[in-house]
C-alpha cells in the first residue's frame, strides 16, 4: 500500500527544480505537483492489458483524480497479463474492479469508473478532462474518440483555441510491437490523418475456405460465414458467449479432419471469431510507460512531449523509432493564404497576381483568389484530413456515378473507411435526405436512391456532402468532383 505522504517526495524533488531538459513552459516555482493531484483529471479508455498498466502507472505518477470507462467484463483468459483482476473478478467491469483495486491500494488517488461504451458519454462529459489517454484494441473506438476530440476544439480566426484542447495519447499494441503517441486535436496529425497505418482486417476468400481450405483459420472461418447463417440464420454470433465458441469450434474441428488440417483449437476459435491478436504483457508495460510518461509531461512540462509517434518493436532484440506525423491539410493552410472564393486561373494562367504556393504542381492545380490574390495549389497542397480538415475532402466522380457508388467508396477507400455512411445535401437551396441508415422508416424511404446517379439526385461539381457513421462523433463532409 502506497502512502500519500511520502510516496511522492521523488515527483516533488523533480518538479521543485530546473533542469537542462525542461520545456519552455516549465516553472518549478509553480505548485505543479499540487496541480497534479487535486486539480488535473484524466481520463484512461479501456481497462484491458494496457489499461491496468496505464492506471497503475498513472497513480504512481501523483495524478490523484482518473477516470476509467470500458464496456467489457473480466473474462479468465485476462489473468495471465491484467494484474489488477483476480479469479473471483471473473464476469465483473473491468472499469468497475480495476477501480476499486487501484483506490484500495494507493492513498491520495481516486479512481472513478464508468462501464459502459464510449459512446454513451456526451461532449460535456469529455469536456472535464484535461489529457484523454486511449488503450483501445479497436479503430474504430480510436477514430470515434478523436472526431469527438476534434468537435470539442473551437477556433479563432481559424486558429485552434488553446484552452479548447485536450491533449489526446494513444497507444495500442499487436504482440511484440506497439505504437505510443501524442495528438493535440486541431494542431498535430490526428488519427484520420494517418489512417493508411493501419492495415486492413484480414479476411479470407469464399472461395478459398469453400473450397479448398489449408489453414485452421479457413475451417473456423468457413463455419462463421457459411454454416452458422445456414444452421443459425435467427442467432448472431456474440463472440464472448462460450456456447457459441463451443459450437463454431467443434465444426471447425470436423472441418479440419476433413481435410487433414491441424491446429484448430478453442483459443484460435475464439481469436477468429473476434479477430483478436495474442498480448503480450511485456510489449503492455513498455507502451502504457510510454504513454504514461507523455501524460506526465503534458501535465507538468518538466519535458517537451513525444514529437509525435513512436514506433516500438521487439520480436528480434529491442527496437524503437520516433518520428512526426505530418498533418493533411488544405491548401491554404499549406500556403498559408486565407480562400475567398475559388478563382479560374493563377498568374501562371493569365490571372495577374502573386503566385503564393511554394510546391511544385504536379496536375491541373485547383486556383483560388485569396486576401494575397490568386494562388496555384498543387495536388499535394489539396490532400485534406477527413477527420480534423477545415475544409471538405475532395472526391472525383462522374456524372453516372450512383449513390451507391460513392456510399462503397466511403467504406471501402483506406481514406475513409467508413462502416454504415448516412448521407445529406443542399440541393436546390433545400437540405435532402439523400440516404440515411436508421431510423428504419427512414432507410426504406431512401434506399431507392441509391440506385440513382448524383447527377438525377441534383448533385453537381463543387456540392458538398454531408455525411455521418457510427464510426465518428460528428458529421464529415465530402466535396464533389464531377467529370
Amino acid at each position: 500500500r502506497f502512502m500519500a505522504g511520502t510516496h511522492w517526495q521523488d515527483i516533488s524533488r523533480l518538479l521543485g527544480r530546473p533542469g537542462p531538459f525542461a520545456g519552455p513552459d516549465f516553472d518549478h516555482t509553480l505548485p505543479i505537483r499540487e496541480f497534479m493531484a487535486n486539480d488535473c483529471r484524466i481520463l484512461v479508455i479501456g481497462a484491458g492489458g494496457l489499461g491496468c498498466e496505464l492506471l497503475k502507472n498513472l497513480a504512481l505518477s501523483g495524478f490523484g483524480h482518473i477516470d476509467v470507462i470500458d464496456m467489457d467484463t473480466i473474462d479468465l483468459s485476462n489473468l495471465n497479463r491484467q494484474f489488477l483482476f483476480r479469479t473471483k473478478d471473473v464476469g465483473k467491469s473491468k472499469a468497475i474492479v480495476a477501480a476499486e483495486f487501484i483506490n484500495t491500494r494507493v492513498t491520495g488517488c481516486t479512481v472513478t469508473p464508468h462501464f459502459c461504451r464510449i459512446e454513451d458519454k456526451d461532449a460535456a462529459f469529455y469536456r472535464q478532462f484535461q489529457i484523454v489517454i486511449s488503450g483501445l484494441d479497436s479503430i474504430v473506438a480510436r477514430r470515434w474518440i478523436n472526431s469527438m476530440l476534434l468537435e470539442l476544439v473551437q477556433y479563432e480566426d481559424g486558429q485552434p483555441r488553446l484552452e479548447t484542447v485536450i491533449p489526446f495519447v494513444d497507444g495500442g499494441t499487436e504482440g511484440f510491437k506497439g505504437n505510443a503517441r501524442v495528438i493535440l486535436p486541431g494542431k498535430t496529425a490526428c488519427i484520420e490523418c494517418t489512417m493508411d497505418m493501419y492495415p486492413p482486417q484480414i479476411t479470407y476468400p469464399l472461395c478459398t475456405i469453400a473450397n479448398t481450405p489449408r489453414l485452421p483459420e479457413h475451417c473456423i472461418e468457413y463455419v462463421k460465414v457459411v454454416l452458422w447463417p445456414q444452421l443459425r440464420p435467427d442467432v448472431s454470433i456474440d463472440g464472448d458467449d462460450p456456447e457459441h465458441i463451443k459450437w463454431i469450434f467443434d465444426r471447425a474441428s470436423e472441418r479440419a479432419a476433413q481435410y487433414s488440417i491441424n491446429g484448430v483449437t478453442y483459443r484460435l476459435t475464439q481469436g477468429v471469431v473476434k479477430n483478436i491478436i495474442p498480448a503480450v504483457a511485456s510489449t503492455n508495460a513498455v507502451i502504457a510507460a510510454a504513454c504514461a510518461n507523455e501524460a506526465f509531461k503534458l501535465a507538468s512540462s518538466c519535458c517537451p512531449s513525444l514529437d509525435n509517434y513512436l514506433m516500438f518493436s521487439d520480436s528480434e532484440g529491442v527496437y524503437g523509432l520516433t518520428f512526426p506525423c505530418e498533418r493533411k491539410v488544405g491548401g491554404e493552410e499549406i500556403c498559408g493564404a486565407s480562400v475567398r472564393v475559388r478563382a479560374s486561373a493563377c498568374d501562371v494562367h493569365g490571372v495577374t497576381g502573386p503566385l503564393d504556393c511554394p510546391l511544385a504542381l504536379s496536375r491541373p492545380p485547383a486556383v483560388y483568389a485569396t486576401a494575397r490574390g490568386a494562388v496555384c495549389v498543387c495536388a499535394d497542397a489539396q490532400e485534406n484530413c477527413f477527420g480534423c480538415g477545415q475544409v471538405p475532402v475532395r472526391v472525383a466522380v462522374s456524372s453516372t456515378t450512383t449513390l451507391q457508388e460513392l456510399r462503397q467508396r466511403l467504406i471501402d477507400d483506406a481514406e475513409f473507411r467508413l462502416r454504415a455512411p448516412s448521407m445529406t445535401a443542399t440541393v436546390g437551396g433545400a437540405n435532402r435526405v439523400l440516404y440515411m441508415e436508421n431510423p428504419a422508416a427512414i432507410r426504406a424511404a431512401t434506399t431507392p436512391n441509391l440506385e440513382k446517379s448524383l447527377a438525377e439526385l441534383g448533385l453537381s461539381n463543387d456540392d458538398i456532402v454531408y455525411i455521418t457513421d457510427p464510426s465518428t462523433a460528428r458529421p464529415s463532409r465530402v466535396q464533389l468532383t464531377v467529370s
